[in-house]
C-alpha cells in the first residue's frame, strides 16, 4: 500500500562555502533552483539575513526575481522577509512586482523576528523605537492594507496607493518558530510554515494552536501547514554525517558569535568539540535528519506523521555545492516528490489561497 506523502519544498540560505564568494553562493542558488524544479519540488524559498558570512540571502525580493526567471512552474518566494526590518509599503511594492511579472508564481513568507544581531537590527531599522517585536501587528495591518487598499476611512495611509502592489498580492505566509505567529496565522485564515529546522521543541504545540485557532478566509478554506526540516542525504549514512559536520561547526562559531562561511566537512572533523560544545549542539542539531536515502525517507515519514504537515520544506546546508545537489536528487528520489497524477496532496497556492483583490491578467 502506497504511503500518501505531503509535497516537498526547498528553502535554500544560499551558503557562502569557505574559500568561496557570496557571488558564487548566489550563482549556485540559480543553478540549483531549475534543478530541484526539474525533479518534482513544489516551491523554493530564500531567507532573510543579515551580518552572516556564512549566507548570501540578505534580500530576498532581488534574489526572487532572478530566481522566477530561471524557472518555469515552482513557486518562488521569502522563507521569510523579516517585516519589523522593512516599511510595509516597500514589501507591497516589491513583491507586489514579483506578482506582476511571474503571476501566479510568487509566495510572501513574513517573519517577526529580525533574522540577525540587536545591533544590526538597529542598522536596518535606524530607529530604536521600532525594534520591539510587539509592532509586527500593525505592521502586518498596513502590508495587507497596501495590498488590498482596504484602510479605513481617516486612516493616515488611505491615500497611499502601492504601485504595484494594490491588486498584485501574492500568496501570503506567516512563518514562526513559536505560537505567536501560528495564533495569528490561524485567526486570519493564512498558510503557516514552522522552523522545526532549528526550533524543534514548539512544532507539535505550535501546530495545534494555529489548528486550534483557524478561521477560514477569502484566502483559505482550511489549515494547511509547512514544516521546514534540516535534512542530508547522501548515499551511506557514514558520509552524510561527515557532510553533516561543517553544519555543526559553523553553528558552534555563530553562537561564539564568530560567525563565518561555511567550513569545510574536512575540517570539521578535526575540531575538538569540548563536552558544552557538544551539548550546545546537539541541542540545535538533535532534530535534523541525517543519513542515506533509507534513514531519511523513514525520519521524513515519521515527521510528517507526528505533524500532520501538509508541506515539508527541505533546507540543506553542506559545504560542498555538488553535495547539496545529490542530496536533493537523492531525496527526491526516495520520496517520490516527482508529481505523480493527482497524488500529490493539496497545496493552497493551487485550490484553496486566493488573493484578495488579486490581478486579473
Amino acid at each position: 500500500m502506497a504511503i500518501s506523502r505531503p509535497i516537498f519544498s526547498v528553502l535554500d540560505l544560499a551558503p557562502v562555502a569557505e574559500g568561496s564568494t557570496p557571488r558564487d553562493a548566489l550563482r549556485n542558488s540559480l543553478e540549483l533552483a531549475p534543478r530541484v524544479e526539474a525533479l518534482g519540488y513544489h516551491r523554493y524559498w530564500v531567507a532573510e539575513h543579515h551580518n552572516m558570512p556564512g549566507i548570501a540571502s540578505s534580500s530576498p525580493a532581488v534574489l526572487i526575481a532572478h530566481l522566477a526567471d530561471v524557472t518555469s512552474t515552482m513557486r518562488i518566494g521569502s522563507g521569510g522577509v523579516m517585516l519589523p526590518n522593512h516599511a510595509p509599503l516597500v514589501v507591497a511594492e516589491q513583491f507586489g512586482m514579483l506578482e506582476a511579472l511571474h503571476p501566479g508564481r510568487i509566495d510572501l513568507g513574513i517573519g517577526r523576528a529580525p533574522g540577525t544581531d540587536p545591533v544590526t537590527a538597529r542598522a536596518l531599522r535606524r530607529d530604536a523605537m521600532q525594534l520591539s517585536a510587539d509592532e509586527f501587528p500593525r505592521e502586518l495591518g498596513e502590508l495587507l492594507g497596501f495590498f488590498g487598499g482596504s484602510f479605513p476611512d481617516g486612516h493616515p495611509y488611505q491615500r497611499v496607493n502601492a504601485v504595484p502592489g494594490r491588486g498584485y498580492q501574492p500568496a501570503l505566509w506567516l512563518l514562526g518558530s513559536s505560537d505567536y505567529s501560528a495564533q495569528v496565522a490561524g485567526l486570519l485564515g493564512l498558510p503557516f510554515s514552522f522552523a522545526h529546522h532549528f526550533a524543534a521543541r514548539n512544532t507539535l504545540p505550535a501546530l495545534a494552536v494555529y489548528r486550534e485557532n483557524f478561521r477560514p478566509s477569502p484566502e483559505l478554506a482550511a489549515p494547511y501547514a509547512m514544516v521546514a526540516a534540516a535534512v542530508i542525504c547522501a548515499p551511506t549514512d557514514a558520509e552524510a554525517r561527515f557532510l553533516a559536520g561543517s553544519s555543526r561547526l559553523s553553528f558552534l562559531r555563530l553562537r561564539s558569535g564568530r560567525p563565518a562561511p561555511f567550513p569545510t566537512p574536512e575540517e570539521a572533523a578535526e575540531y575538538q568539540f569540548t563536552p558544552s560544545e557538544r551539548e550546545v549542539v546537539h541541542a540545535w542539531t538533535g532534530s535534523h535528519i541525517v543519513g542515506s536515502p533509507e534513514t531519511v525517507r523513514d525520519q521524513l515519514d515519521e515527521l510528517a506523521a507526528t505533524t500532520g504537515a501538509d508541506e515539508l520544506m527541505i533546507t540543506t546546508m553542506v559545504h560542498s555545492h555538488a553535495a547539496r545537489v545529490r542530496s536533493y536528487e537523492l531525496i527526491a528520489d526516495v520520496m517520490e516528490a516527482r508529481p505523480r497524477n493527482g497524488n500529490r496532496v493539496r497545496s493552497p497556492d493551487r485550490h484553496d489561497l486566493r488573493s484578495t483583490g488579486s490581478h486579473t491578467d
